[in-house]
Parts: structure tokens; C-alpha cells; sequence
């Protein structure tokens, strides 16, 4: 690790000036030996001169995968393909008419596919308390 970075303290012995930038590979270092058998993230911080609170938040960060992607490991991407829809003329409706509708109300469409075999299609405003158990039954199929 590199320490060459020149620490100087206030009166009060606190440190300042540049802070210490931990690269991903020192950070995913420090966090296997937190993992070896009978080590103490307190301890291994304070060998490393940090702060235990900082290993802690690697750590969820590394839960999270968000030091992996860090890295530059490829993460999983989603299919998605966007559609656009011409809006459909209503026979019988002159167009002041038509200036009356809520825009919101048809202004997109969402479309979620599961495997493949099961396809939602949500037109308009979409009421979440409705659509999060639906979705739930979909995930548990």
C-alpha cells in the first residue's frame, strides 16, 4: 500500500489536510484478512491505521457488490426494448375534445417479461399499491 501520503494534525492532534484514497484492490485486501479465522475488524484496522467504522462500510458495500463493480466486473444487464406507439384517433372526437383528457393517462406504456413465458403490460398511470403483490406472485411462479 502506498503511504506516502504526508499527514499533518491540528492543534488538537486531529488529522488533516488530503485524505488517504484506498484503491478497490487494498480495500477487498483488507477485507479477506477481516475474514480470516479468529481476526477482529478492529484490530486489523488499526494495523492498517484506519478506522474500524470505514472497514464496516466496505463491507456492506462488498455485500452489496458495489466494490466488485467498482472494479469494472460486468454486472448483470437486463433485456429492454423500447416501442413507440402512434396514438390512435378516436372516431366521432373533434380534437377539442380530445384536449380535455388527462395526458398522463395513456402517456406510456410499461412492459415486464418473466423467462420469457409471462408478459405485463402497463398503459398509463400505474397504481404501485396494485402492481407490487402482482409482481410478487409473478417472481414466486
Amino acid at each position: 500500500m502506498d503511504t506516502s501520503v504526508t499527514r499533518t494534525t491540528d492543534r488538537l492532534g486531529r488529522p488533516t489536510g488530503p485524505r488517504r484514497k484506498y484503491t478497490v484492490a487494498e480495500k477487498l485486501a483488507i477485507l479477506a484478512e477481516t475474514r480470516r479465522r479468529g481476526a477482529s475488524v478492529a484490530e486489523v484496522a488499526r494495523a492498517h491505521d484506519i478506522n474500524a467504522n470505514l472497514v464496516f462500510g466496505w463491507r456492506r458495500l462488498e455485500r452489496r457488490g458495489a466494490l466488485r463493480a467498482e472494479l469494472g466486473e460486468p454486472g448483470s444487464l437486463l433485456p429492454v426494448k423500447i416501442e413507440i406507439e402512434t396514438p390512435t384517433v378516436v372516431p366521432g372526437r373533434s380534437r377539442r375534445a380530445t384536449a380535455n383528457i388527462d395526458p398522463t393517462a395513456e402517456a406510456g406504456v410499461i412492459e415486464i417479461e418473466f423467462d420469457g413465458s409471462v408478459r405485463v403490460r402497463l398503459h398509463g398511470a400505474v397504481d404501485m399499491a396494485v402492481l407490487t403483490p402482482v409482481l410478487a406472485a409473478l417472481r414466486r411462479r
